[in-house]
């Protein structure tokens, strides 16, 4: 239709995943006021914001307040929430082609890699994002149970995510008492008796993913003596090279160089943060909890292409763990009816367009951006130039008259739909009466926030 994005046919965009990439790509699209869109997002939690509230630590409050851009594209006239609403399930890929004239994907990656080694399933052996998820009160994963009695861990990888695990296994009580930590997850560390955490990399600390903040982070804790090996932190010559290159990877060398030379003060635990050895076995007991990760030590060599690689050698060192979380890569998820990447862990896309996997031709009127676009790099703002990339080819199509032609393109219509499949659904102002009570709760306890972690909760404050 030639009048599609005026007020009397708007264009409709339903936007699935209500983390910072569909955030993103709302306001790209509101920024457009030659045009009248409508928004309806839809997550299957409750809560809006992604790994913003879920993942995000809890004593990193400067990152989260990244959420107040979000609630002001939220208030838009034009934007609607829908929590609690799971595609591919209390809504449906049909149902969305009925009612809207683009569909975006924005789910993120969900879930980890694993380390595929002998004893990995082991109890005492996790997912790092797991962990992540129970600290930060993530409904998943409640009842998950770390045993927090063992005095040794090992956290597998060297990125941002591994580094917090890290550091929130090691920060004082009275430290995490005032973030917006999980009640339950500060009861339990608060019995911790962790005394040793081994964070172990792969590759070199020139190849390292974890940011120059972080790093500082760890050296600054006020109960950890932070460990590096200067054997481990010596670099080849094109690790070398890649320092002279890069400013950031100089600056979190210096770091790693400085810790290098210290030595221990004799504070309540120690951090040793490990290069060039990966984990080849995880032994258990009798009972089958984990007692020892077995490591091998790697060396650096480079491809064909001249990337950087690592590679075991023939030595091998045993750590006396009885704790484990792999933090060592992420992945997405595939979407009912939504052609995926199965090699590449995204959905089959072309700088966003979706790709049909049986023509290799754009899907009409689907789209995708962030992390279920293009894989798992990058940090939270990476995801704002990604979703305009995106956009940008929506709204191309969109004057190309490339678009679906829904047979009920009202927002009306999708409201029946959601209250007859999910009567419990959230609306953006159920969120902000939740995000009320949760604050006026931290107030009184002297913290950001108290969150609600259990669904049926959040229900019950808002009197369903």
């Amino acid at each position: 239709m030639t009048d599609l994005g005026t007020a009397k046919n708007p264009l409709r965009v339903a936007i699935i995943g209500a983390g910072p990439t569909g955030f993103y790509a709302a306001d790209s699209l509101f920024q457009r006021k030659d045009l009248v869109i409508q928004v309806d997002m839809f997550d299957r939690l409750p809560t809006p914001f992604g790994l913003v509230r879920g993942g995000v630590a809890p004593d990193h409050q400067k990152i989260k307040s990244v959420t107040k851009v979000f609630d002001k594209i939220a208030r838009h006239p034009n934007y609607r929430f829908f929590g609690y609403v799971e595609f591919g399930k209390q809504i449906t890929l049909a149902d969305l082609r009925a009612h809207y004239h683009q569909i975006l994907y924005t789910t993120g990656a969900q879930t980890d890699h694993h380390m595929n080694i002998p004893g990995e399933d082991l109890p005492g052996s996790h997912a790092a994002t797991e962990f992540v998820d129970w600290y930060n009160g993530h409904p998943d994963c409640l009842d998950c149970k770390f045993d927090l009695s063992q005095e040794e861990v090992a956290v597998v990888g060297v990125g941002n995510v591994a580094l917090d695990v890290a550091r929130i296994l090691c920060l004082p009580v009275d430290e995490l008492a005032k973030t917006d930590i999980a009640d339950y997850a500060l009861a339990a560390l608060s019995q911790s008796r962790v005394k040793d955490v081994h964070i172990l990399g792969r590759r070199g600390p020139a190849q390292a993913a974890f940011s120059a903040t972080e790093i500082k982070e760890l050296g600054e804790l006020s109960e950890a003596d932070l460990t590096v090996l200067p054997a481990e932190i010596e670099l080849d010559a094109l690790s070398r090279q890649a320092v002279e290159n890069d400013s950031t990877i100089q600056k979190k060398m210096a770091l790693l160089q400085e810790y290098a030379k210290q030595k221990p003060l004799g504070k309540k635990r120690r951090l040793a943060l490990r290069f060039l050895v990966s984990p080849v076995e995880l032994f258990g007991n009798e009972a089958g909890q984990v007692t020892r990760l077995r490591l091998v030590k790697n060396e650096l060599y480079v491809t064909e292409k001249g990337d950087l690689r690592s590679r075991a050698t023939n030595q091998f060192e045993e750590l006396p763990v009885g704790l484990v979380f792999r933090s060592v890569g992420y992945q997405g998820v595939p979407l009912p009816g939504v052609p995926f990447d199965d090699k590449r862990n995204v959905i089959l896309n072309e700088r966003g367009r979706v790709i049909s996997s049986e023509t290799t031709q754009p899907v009409l009127g689907e789209y995708t951006a962030g992390w279920i676009k293009r894989g798992p790099s990058g940090v939270i703002g990476t995801n704002k130039p990604d979703a305009v990339e995106t956009v940008g080819l929506m709204l191309e199509d969109l004057a190309a008259g490339k678009t679906l032609t829904p047979p009920e393109p009202t927002g009306e219509a999708v409201t029946v739909l959601v209250q007859q499949r999910q009567p419990n659904y959230f609306s953006y102002a159920d969120w902000l009466r939740l995000d009320e009570l949760e604050i006026a709760k931290g107030q009184k306890a002297g913290r950001p926030r108290v969150k609600f972690t259990h669904i049926d909760d959040m229900l019950d404050a808002l009197g369903r």
